[in-house]
Formats: C-alpha cells, structure tokens, sequence
C-alpha cells in the first residue's frame, strides 16, 4: 500500500515534526510503505502523487478541511487516516481517533476502513461544521502563534471579546421537513457533534446521513448569554432549536461571515448537504 503522511508543521504547538520519524516507523512496521511529506498550504498536497491509496493526515479540523478539499479538486477518492494535533480536533474526537500521536498511529496502521458522512457547502467540504455568528470565527481570529503558546485560552480570550458584539441576524433556514425564519446570535450546522470539544449536538453521528442544526435565538446580550450558558450545561434550552436534515438552505441579508471547519467559509445565501458515506476513513 501506498502512503503519503501529511503533517503540519504548525500543528501540536509546532512539535509535530519532532514524531514523525516514529509514525512512518509504525506504519512500515505493517508492511505499508509511507512516506512523509510536510503541508504546503499554497499547493495542492496530492500534486505528484495522485497514485496513492491511503494519506495519514496530522493536524486539526481545519488542515482536514483543506486535505479533504484539495484531495477532491483533484477528483480522487483516498482512504484518509486521522492523527488529531490541532487545538480541539473535533472531528477526530467524533470519529473516536485515540488521543496521543503515536497511539493514533498504531490505532490507523492496525485499522480498517469505514465509510463516515461529509457536509458540503457551495461547493466546499467541511467535515466538522459550518457556523456562523457570534462565537463562530474565534478560531479564524486566533493566530498560530498564540494558539500554540496559550492553546485554548486563545479561543477564550477571543470568545470573550466576541461576545460584546453579539448582534440580531436575521436568518431563514430551510430544509425538506420544515422552514424557520428567525433573529439568531449563532446558527452552527454540524456533521460532527462537538465545536471547541463542546458536545453541542449530542444527536449527530458521522454516519446517519443527516446534518443537526443548532440555532441560538436572539433575545438581548444577557438574555441570549443565559441561554447558551444553559444550553452548555443542561444540553436544552427554550431559544436553542435544533433541526436534522440532509439538505440545508441559509438565508442571511446581512454581510455575515461564516466558518468552515475553522477557516473563512462562502458568503450567503448557503446551499448545504450532507453527503452519506462520501469519506472513507480507516481507523
């Protein structure tokens, strides 16, 4: 078998580089032949070798992202592996990857292959899930610098600040079963189960074909603070709606940005779907 192990550099506070002699060791130890091959987010990481059957990808939910995307616009469909190294690794952490780099490893060289669902937006990949309003673009606004000398803390501080600027965004949200049109602080669309290790749509599976939308209503900043912070501990609340799905449509007449995985997503109106069984993952 034909191997590539994709890492990040900046990923695991920047020590990734420091196990990767020791995973291809694992990984050659079961007769599958890897070579490792450091992330250049300018190019297209498949470029040169398009003949390969199985890509380890170390990193967080947003280096996924851009492998499963880059892998796609190439047309090919490899099996992936999954070594969680960014700060919350939601993904990893819904698809049951072991905590540990090396105990990930062994964990996918010893492994089997599933089939686990995919979102899709505009176009565009997501494995996690898409979101947007307050809360929503922490990720994209904290540097890797800070990240990787703070970790989470980044995401508090900057979840902190964020919540002063929480706004009424008017939003309609449709899909085959039913249509809201609502003033919501935060909509997230998941096909994971977790944002920020938060379980926060604790239905969700990678492997039900469906997407759980979680809405926040807006009431005032204290009123729709309470909430969440009710939601968080509780897993309910009155202002939180929660719709499951396999095709989303968004509606937005503001100029709201949206996140993807952690990264900068389309602008609306959004057409989203949950693609069943579209990724092969072996773990």
């Amino acid at each position: 078998m034909k191997a590539l192990l994709l890492y990040n550099n900046k990923a695991g506070k920047g020590r990734i580089a420091r196990h990767v002699s020791r995973i291809t060791e694992i990984f050659r130890e079961r007769d599958i032949d890897i070579r490792p091959k450091a992330i250049n987010f300018d190019e297209n990481p498949f470029e040169g070798d398009e003949d390969t059957e199985l890509a380890v990808v170390c990193g967080g939910d947003g280096t996924i992202n851009f492998v499963v995307n880059k892998m796609y616009d190439k047309g090919l469909d490899i099996t992936l592996g999954i070594i969680a190294a960014g700060t919350a690794n939601d993904f990893a952490g819904a698809l049951g990857v072991k905590r540990g780099v090396l105990r990930a490893a062994k964990q996918i060289a010893s492994g089997v292959e599933r089939r686990v669902d995919c979102g899709r937006v505009n176009g565009r990949y997501f494995v996690n899930v898409l979101s947007f309003g307050v809360l929503t673009t922490t990720s994209q606004q904290a540097s890797d610098k800070e990240k990787h000398l703070v970790g989470k803390l980044a995401y508090l501080r900057i979840g902190t600040r964020d919540l002063m600027t929480m706004h009424r965004i008017p939003v309609s949200i449709k899909s085959d079963e039913e249509e809201v049109q609502c003033d919501a602080a935060m909509v997230l669309v998941f096909n994971g189960r977790s944002a920020g290790r938060f379980k926060l749509a604790p239905e969700a599976t990678v492997n039900d074909g469906l997407l759980d939308v979680l809405i926040l209503d807006y009431d005032n900043m204290a009123k729709t603070c309470m909430s969440m912070m009710h939601y968080l501990i509780d897993g309910k609340d009155a202002k939180v709606r929660y719709i499951r799905s396999n095709k989303i449509e968004l509606r937005c007449d503001l100029p709201e940005q949206t996140d993807v995985d952690g990264q900068p997503g389309p602008e609306f109106p959004l057409s989203v779907e949950c693609l069943a069984g579209h990724l092969r993952i072996r773990i």
